[in-house]
């Protein structure tokens, strides 16, 4: 297995009384996609923060290469790069020029920058926009040319911070094209999204957090398997035991338990399928493997910690 280029361990950030990431630890090899998972308010965002240098941790160590972050700051801040939600290109400037003065800001310079332009709007299907100012762009490819933006001054690690949302279906599967060529080229990659089947296809491993702290760590499938157990059941809405059903699940321990337009979704274990199976012989629901939707389900209407 590689070294990992980027290494944090017992990252902590609180703004006042509130603790938003609560000593976490996190790693991403060269050629990987970590998917960085979690409901609104779990600490995404300030964890994304401090990885690339936006707000200082309380506590906690990060390391690019083997080298700590706080003490090689400018070294490494050379081998980051960052993509966020927002769209920040400069409307001033062509396509073309949004590439090449990003790029001018970062020293050492960037080798043959106009080769290096060249190549990614080729790359990225821009070519033909590259004198066009951004305005006459969709969506898409204004996403396309936020990550081709961030990836200018060639670095090692790269953030992206939910990178699909409100585009198309189309444009989103392009976007995951993109960015499994770019795993394919060796960069360490962290994601964030919203998008259950986009972390599941593209994320080599999962970090699941919530409230601060992590939940679970793995491979997408040992993920979902740690939390979520062997099978999820689907109690229609109509299901006249469907109520009695919940109240059996719960109190054998089945905590997660959520309502999904009326259905009731509740993930078991074999052996609570098998008990089900005997004591409620006439009632009817449907079974299937959990998947990550469930986990985020679970995580979002919980309360309290996730244990």
């Amino acid at each position: 297995m590689t070294t990992a280029i980027l290494e944090a361990r017992g990252l902590t950030k609180s703004y006042g009384d509130r603790v938003a990431v609560d000593h976490l630890d996190l790693s991403c090899r060269g050629g990987t996609v970590l998917g960085l998972l979690g409901p609104n308010g779990a600490g995404k965002t300030t964890t994304l923060r401090m990885l690339y240098g936006f707000v200082p941790p309380d506590e906690g160590s990060i390391r690019y290469a083997g080298k700590r972050f706080d003490e090689n700051r400018e070294e490494a801040k050379r081998s980051i790069g960052v993509c966020t939600q927002e769209d920040s290109l400069d409307y001033d400037f062509t396509v073309a020029q949004n590439l090449l003065i990003y790029a001018s800001y970062f020293r050492p310079r960037v080798d043959d920058l106009e080769g290096r332009v060249a190549e990614l709007l080729d790359r990225f299907d821009l070519a033909s926009y590259a004198d066009a100012s951004p305005h006459v762009l969709s969506g898409g490819f204004v996403r396309r040319l936020l990550i081709a933006r961030s990836i200018v001054h060639r670095p090692s690690v790269l953030f992206l911070d939910e990178p699909t949302t409100g585009l198309d279906p189309s444009a989103r599967l392009d976007v995951w094209e993109l960015i499994d060529s770019m795993r394919a080229d060796g960069l360490a990659i962290v994601l964030t999204t919203h998008y259950m089947d986009e972390a599941e296809r593209l994320s080599d491993e999962l970090l699941v957090i919530h409230e601060g702290r992590s939940v679970a760590h793995g491979e997408p499938h040992r993920v979902i398997d740690t939390v979520l157990g062997d099978h999820v059941i689907i109690v229609p809405r109509g299901e006249p035991a469907r109520e009695e059903i919940a109240a059996w699940l719960k109190a054998r321990g089945a905590e997660q338990v959520a309502t999904v337009l009326g259905e009731l979704r509740v993930p078991v274990s074999k052996e609570d399928l098998v008990e089900l199976t005997t004591r409620f012989t006439n009632a009817t629901w449907q079974v299937r493997p959990p998947n990550l939707d469930d986990l985020f389900i679970a995580l979002a209407r919980r309360n309290g910690r996730f244990e």
